[in-house]
Order: C-alpha cells, then structure tokens, then sequence
C-alpha cells in the first residue's frame, strides 16, 4: 500500500464517522460544521483563484452550493436519511472512480484530469448504485424501500454530476496551476478537493426535490 493511499484511507477513517455523527445530530452541531467548512472551502478557492477571471463567479457558486446543503438538512428532509444518501452517491461514485481506475485502467477520459479513465466512471456509476441498494434495504432501517427506476435514475443523476463536479475543480485547479487545493486532509489534499462533485450534488438534488415529487424514505 503507497503512502497516499494509506493516508487517504486513514484519513476517511476519521472523517466518515464524523460527518456521519454531524449530519446525524443536525441542529446547530450541523449549521456550525457547515460554517466552518465554507469558509475553508471559500478560503481555498481564494487562494487558488483569486487572479483568475472565474474568482467571482466561484464564489457565488460556493454560496449557493452551501445554502443548498444547508437547506436539504435543515427544511426538506423529515430526518437525516435522505442527505445521508446523496452523500453515500457521492462517496461511493469517488471510491469506485479511484478503485476501477486503479484495478482495469485502460484509456484516459480526459486531459483536464490524467487520472481518470473510461473505467473509473463506469465504476463510478456502479459503485453508487450497489452501495445505494444496501443502504436503503438495510441501513435504511426501511426494508420495503425498492431499487424503482425513479430512484435508480436519480442516482445516476447525482454520480454523473459528482463526476462533472470533480472535472470542473480539476480543470479550475489546472487554470491556477496547481495540484491540490490544499493540504488540510492528509492523502486527500484540501477542503474543496475532497467535495468538489458534493458542492455539485447538492444543488442539483434540491433543484429535483422542488421540481420533482421523488419518495425514497
């Protein structure tokens, strides 16, 4: 095992339980997580971008991305089970992106990120969905949940925009001339590396909430 990936799964093991407890607990624990994760995200991008033309428009997106997460925890959702599932996609489209990657190679996808090849996302798309029919059979503590179409499409929706999401850092990253957009997470980089499809996920998942009647819990 190198050593950015025992970094990276070392590093996973300490931050899943807590975003798990974080989302769990909601209330001001959440609101003050959120806040401080902005501004880490925000501070970032600033670094990274701040003599770029896109520095604006990054940060406006920024806002809106945070809002949509806050407002999924705090007013659209009965409970927490539902913002656990979008993060489940978005974890799971990562972990099956760098695994299939890793394992089949094959032709890269594109130039804007070198790593990431046409079998990393097919893997990022299988991964979300396997994992997404365990959790909502058996995590769910709601085992009459089914793998309906509505629910399948919803999840290729959220990993594919994930997936754009880590394209679009990639290629801002790129812009700045730079590897990673910090070096707070150990194996993972900063803030704004390890979120970078979830800033993506997010909104899009609330714009289909209020557009869309969709029933999973």
């Amino acid at each position: 095992m190198s050593k950015e990936l025992l970094n990276r799964f070392l590093s996973s093991l300490v931050l899943i339980p807590v975003i798990i407890f974080v989302v769990i607990q909601g209330g001001i624990i959440f609101n003050l997580f959120l806040l401080i994760s902005f501004f880490l995200t925000v501070f970032e991008w600033h670094k990274m971008s701040k003599m770029n033309n896109h520095y604006i428009l990054g940060i406006f997106f920024l806002l809106f991305s945070f809002f949509s997460i806050y407002y999924l925890r705090n007013y659209l959702n009965e409970d927490y089970l539902f913002f656990l599932f979008i993060l489940l996609i978005c974890v799971s489209t990562d972990v099956g992106g760098y695994v299939a990657g890793k394992i089949i190679k094959g032709p890269k996808l594109s130039k804007i990120s070198p790593k990431k090849t046409y079998s990393g996302m097919l893997g990022s798309f299988l991964f979300p969905v396997i994992f997404s029919y365990f959790f909502l059979n058996y995590v769910s503590f709601n085992n009459s949940t089914n793998m309906s179409a509505e629910i399948l499409i919803f999840i290729i929706c959220i990993s594919g925009i994930s997936q754009l999401g880590d394209l679009v850092v990639s290629y801002f990253k790129r812009a700045s001339n730079v590897k990673d957009s910090g070096k707070l997470i150990p194996g993972h980089g900063g803030i704004l590396d390890r979120i970078d499809g979830m800033i993506f996920a997010f909104p899009l998942s609330l714009i289909i909430l209020l557009t869309k009647n969709i029933n999973i819990f």
